[in-house]
């Protein structure tokens, strides 16, 4: 697949995308999906140049690119940089080298550390490490060398999260030895200790960060702001300012079909309006991931509809003792966190 059809590709999906959200402000892009450190700099630099012709993007907009550490070198995140993404989400995993072959990942340990030291010299100073736990026959001291060795690598930002068996995959099929779930519980809770004692707070179910270094585009997502998604199997979602409509879509997932498509209806796999259920479900879903919850007002302008939507779902998630009141914000207790989809299927059908 050449690169210059994808990026032609990506514009013409993007203009098609452009009358959902003319004026808004651009506050965060996110280059995921797939490997997307593969696509050379060129291929980078004529997006972002196409990006700036029809977008405002300034030099605040967080920039974030996911990096599979055994696709990198300096010389090609020195360029990523130049072009102004300034924010690298790395997928380390693990950095156990028999670990890593458990879990299918093409690179090692050695391969990791070096894309993380590669990153700093071409001068990111914004970094997220994605690190696992709950891996197969993973005892607590791997699990605690992962951590360290993460935090050893100076990041900002750490996304620490259990392993899971997703449909359709090689794992699910072939289920592996996982650690049994009070051992799992060891595992998470000696990391969450490291990570506290060396100044990453928790602010999310899996997101942990130095002080101001929270991902504002996750931030976005689990508030359930606005987002537009293009590229081959990309979703967005979209709030109309004049009806509060809101309407999730996705694109084709074969790049070939993509390329061929782009810009068009066609294009389009799938379209859905959000029903007052699903918007309730879905807000508090994401919301509800975050440790300081979130404002009750915030409610109301994300889904447009009135709190008393909730409110014996709220009383029932308190008398629970899942869900608490602090001032003007709501949010799960610490119980609440631990069996947060307890909490969450309150709210379907409420």
């Amino acid at each position: 697949m050449p690169e210059s059809e994808y990026v032609s590709a990506l514009i013409r999906d993007l203009e098609q995308e452009l009358p959902a959200v003319w004026g808004r402000k651009i506050q965060s892009i996110f280059i995921g999906g797939g490997t997307p450190s593969t696509l050379s700099p060129e291929s980078y630099d004529e997006l972002f140049s196409q990006l700036r012709a029809r977008l405002t993007i300034t030099p605040e907009t967080e920039i974030t690119m996911e990096v599979n550490p055994g696709t990198v070198d300096e010389h090609k995140l020195s360029e990523y940089r130049n072009i102004g993404i300034n924010r690298l989400s790395i997928g380390v995993q693990s950095f156990d080298n028999d670990l890593l072959q458990r879990i299918g990942r093409i690179h090692d340990r050695k391969t990791a550390f070096n894309a993380v030291e590669f990153a700093h010299q071409a001068g990111f100073e914004n970094m997220n490490l994605d690190v696992m736990f709950g891996l197969p026959t993973q005892t607590i001291e791997q699990g605690q060398s992962d951590i360290e060795n993460a935090i050893a690598l100076e990041p900002a930002h750490i996304s620490y999260y259990e392993l899971t068996i997703e449909p359709n995959t090689q794992f699910h099929n072939q289920p592996p030895t996982l650690p049994a779930e009070n051992k799992m519980i060891q595992i998470q809770e000696s990391g969450q200790t490291i990570l506290r004692e060396n100044g990453f707070q928790q602010y999310e179910v899996s997101a942990y960060a130095k002080d101001k270094q929270q991902c504002q585009h996750n931030l976005n997502y689990w508030q359930f702001g606005d987002y537009i998604g293009i590229g081959a199997g990309a979703h967005g979602k979209i709030t109309s300012p004049e009806n509060m409509n809101i309407i999730r879509r996705a694109k084709l997932r074969s790049p070939q079909a993509y390329i061929e498509k782009a810009g068009l209806d066609t294009s389009i796999s799938s379209t859905r309006e959000l029903s007052d259920n699903d918007r309730i479900f879905e807000f508090m879903m994401n919301a509800l991931r975050l440790n300081d919850g979130f404002p009750i007002q915030l409610f109301s302008e994300r889904t447009g509809l009135d709190t008393s939507n909730f409110s014996d779902a709220i009383n029932k998630a308190m008398d629970q003792g899942l869900m608490e009141q602090t001032g003007e914000y709501l949010k799960p207790t610490k119980k609440g966190r631990t069996y947060l989809n307890n909490l969450t299927q309150l709210f379907i059908e409420n």
